[in-house]
């Protein structure tokens, strides 16, 4: 009967049961959809793929310059070397390329070396510019350790220590770590017991602020803030007052009363100024009188003359 032979190969027509064959039976899984096409990057044996994978692989083995978060700093270069051992900057070792030409300024370097103590190491070429991420180092350059940053609450801590009202100095937005080293420097002139910045989108304690500093940052702590709003509020709570500077602000820096008590100052960067939030947070927004109309000052001289203000004040 048609349909119903036992010949080998033969369908079993029938209404019960699965069909031995059809694309309803026994192909009904491979007939189902499998998603979306990958992108081509995401397909191993696609060419696309295999060029994303090799372009990651030549990043990673990149030799990386400066200071990672963490880690140290290298500063490469005579010129740049004899500046930092003449600021005082703190050296962790000295690093000479071997048969390096000797002149001057490595010479003035090995004696500021041995004036300050700092270990001097003698290896190759070729390892000096993996040290260095090939920068071009002269035959020379300086290991600076990672920046030993203070917590927020350790600069009332030394206010309370000194029996004196805490001044603490805030720089928001502040990207330049020249800047930062000159109102670290203006920190240690005037009396303030620390700076704070923010952890991330800030000027952080480099080399070139460690130069600029002028040998204060190893005198005035600088803190890290993850929030610097939330660290604002963390300050009021502690009976801190807060004031911005800001060319319209509301009062003027020489009638500023509250100069007396504890007292945080922000300073904004000196294209943006104060964000929107820390501002917000300010119990005062203060101006710092012109004779010229100027659009604003930097951080670091904006920051001198404020804290030369609240000096004159307490004293």
């Amino acid at each position: 009967m048609a349909g119903n032979s036992n010949r080998r190969g033969a369908v079993k027509k029938t209404q019960k049961g699965n069909p031995t064959a059809g694309s309803g039976g026994r192909r009904r899984k491979g007939l189902s959809g499998k998603g979306p096409t990958p992108r081509a990057e995401e397909r191993p044996n696609h060419k696309a793929y295999k060029m994303a994978r090799a372009a990651d692989k030549r990043e990673s083995a990149k030799p990386r310059r400066g200071k990672s978060d963490g880690g140290p700093e290298w500063v490469a270069g005579r010129n740049s070397v004899v500046e930092l051992l003449r600021a005082g900057v703190p050296v962790a070792g000295l690093y000479v390329a071997e048969g390096v030409e000797r002149d001057d300024r490595l010479r003035e370097i090995f004696r500021l070396a041995a004036e300050q103590h700092v270990s001097l190491m003698e290896i190759g070429r070729v390892e000096l510019d993996k040290l260095t991420g090939g920068a071009v180092h002269q035959g020379v350059a300086a290991k600076l350790n990672a920046y030993d940053y203070a917590h927020p609450d350790e600069l009332l801590a030394l206010a309370e220590e000194r029996s004196e009202p805490a001044l603490v100095v805030m720089l928001d937005g502040v990207t330049d770590p020249r800047n930062l080293g000159a109102v670290v420097r203006s920190a240690s002139g005037f009396g303030a017991h620390g700076v704070v910045i923010a952890e991330r989108r800030s000027a952080q304690m480099t080399a070139a602020a460690w130069k600029t500093s002028a040998g204060a940052a190893a005198r005035v702590p600088v803190a890290r803030a993850t929030n610097l709003t939330r660290q604002l509020k963390a300050y009021q709570e502690a009976g801190l007052m807060v004031v911005g500077l800001a060319a319209d602000g509301d009062v003027s820096l020489p009638d500023l009363d509250l100069a007396d008590g504890p007292l945080v100052v922000v300073i904004g960067s000196e294209g943006k100024g104060i964000s929107r939030l820390v501002g917000e947070t300010c119990d005062a927004m203060v101006s710092i009188p012109m004779a010229s109309h100027l659009e604003s000052l930097n951080a670091g001289v904006a920051a001198g003359i404020a804290l030369y203000a609240v000096a004159q004040r307490r004293a």
